[in-house]
Parts: structure tokens; sequence; C-alpha cells
């Protein structure tokens, strides 16, 4: 699969870290031009040498889509194009929700939600001209499919993702563009190792294979979504969980 990937130019948004960094490591690791685009650019660019075989860094903002243009543009005109986009971009605050305001619902759903939107739009001209334009977006198992306290503006947004990739792939077919999501379970991130050793240990207990997933995980997930030999699948979801949503309790882990 990998060597259908080789040469092709794909953009990260959000890959200066966490699951975004793990899916530009994979790409690029697989022999693609990845650029990875960041709000901090001086980032971006650092991480970019971190993973080497020739990956670039910039700016770009996913709620701004002047400097998405801009960015795609510049990216387009180094590589001679644009081949796949990962629309991964995604802020999780917690706020719950009889106190949350207006202004943190708002700068989830800008982020998670128009920012795909904005991403996708902006990207359209260039995927258009590849013979293997692919979207893959990165939502989550929380929003559609479980919640988790603190999160309904999150939730809502990763939901809300997959309503627009549904629609998204029928516009975009007839040009052999292809949209579909992964949707992460609990990943080792700089995010997650902020909410504790004890969280995390609750987490893994609650995985029959016993333990976080790794944001190569998403990565490879994503690889197969941009090749070649998915070609004939749009619209579609991989959850990558470990088997996190399927026992019904930990008891069930237990009688396993």
């Amino acid at each position: 699969m990998s060597h259908s990937i080789k040469d092709r130019v794909v953009v990260v948004t959000g890959g200066s870290k966490g699951i975004g960094r793990g899916i530009a490591q994979v790409f690029a690791e697989a022999g693609a031009r990845v650029a990875i685009m960041a709000r901090d650019g001086k980032q971006a660019a650092a991480v970019a040498a971190e993973i080497g075989h020739g990956a670039i860094g910039l700016a770009g903002d996913v709620t701004d889509k002047a400097s998405l243009v801009s960015g795609f543009g510049a990216v387009a005109q180094r590589f001679g194009g644009i081949d796949v986009l990962c629309a991964n971009a995604g802020v999780f605050p917690s706020a719950r929700l009889e106190t949350m305001t207006e202004a943190e619902w708002d700068h989830v759903s800008d982020t998670n939600l128009k920012g795909t939107f904005l991403s996708v739009q902006a990207a359209i001209p260039f995927l258009k001209k590849s013979d293997q334009g692919r979207i893959v977006v990165t939502s989550s198992i929380t929003g559609p499919v479980t919640g988790f306290p603190g999160w309904t503006h999150y939730a809502a947004s990763k939901a809300g993702q997959l309503g627009f990739m549904r629609t998204a792939c029928m516009e975009l077919a007839k040009y052999g563009i292809t949209v579909n999501a992964v949707l992460p379970g609990n990943i080792v991130t700089e995010g997650l190792a902020g909410m504790g050793a004890a969280y995390q240990a609750s987490m893994a207990a609650s995985v029959p294979l016993g333990r976080l997933g790794a944001v190569a995980d998403i990565g490879h997930a994503a690889l197969y979504f941009a090749s070649k030999e998915a070609g004939y699948v749009t619209g579609q979801t991989i959850i990558v969980d470990g088997g996190q949503i399927l026992p019904e309790s930990l008891d069930a882990l237990a009688q396993a």
C-alpha cells in the first residue's frame, strides 16, 4: 500500500503535535512529500525537520480561509500540487454544559467543524488536479459513538464532521476525490498526558487490547484512506480504539 503514497503531496493540518504529528510521520516514512501546517509556523518547521524525509512546515490557521489558501498555494508551488489533505486540526478544552460560555463553544466549533469545512474548501482546487485526490478527516469516537462529561461542544463538532463528510464525498466524487474519516479512541498524546496518570490507567483498563493507542495507529489508518488501493472507498469511517467502544461494562472485560 505504501508504494502508492510515494511522492504524493500530503498536507496535515494541526500536524505539529499529537495525532497530527503521528500522521505526518507515518506519511513521511511511506515516502510522501509532507507539509505540516500549524498556527505556529516555527513549531511546524521544527517538527518537520525532526521528522525528516523532506517534510516542510508552514503557518496556517484553519479558522482563517485566507491563511489556508495562501498556505496550500505555497505547498503546491513547492511540490507541484496537492494530492492528500489530512484535516486533523482540533481542540478539546473541557467545559461543563451548565457553565460553558458562548465563546468556549464557538472556539471549539470554529476550529474543529468550521475549520474542517474551510480546509476542505480551500484544498478542492488543488485536489481536483490530482489523479488520486484524497481527504482524510480526524474525527473521534466522542460524539459520533460515545460521550464524555465536559465535552458537549467537542462531541457536537466531531459528530458534525461526519455529517459534513457524508455529503462532501458525494459532491466531490465527480472529481475522483474521496472523503473519509478516522475516529480515534484514547491515544497517547500531549493532551492525554495532561489528564493525569489515573485517567490514563482507567482508560487503558477499559480497552480490550489493554493499552492506549499510539499516534502511529491513527497515521496508518489515514495512510490506507489516502492510498490508491482505497480508491473505491468514500464516505466511510474507521474506528481505531483497541475495541474500547465494545464492552458493555468493565465487568464484561473481566469475564472475557
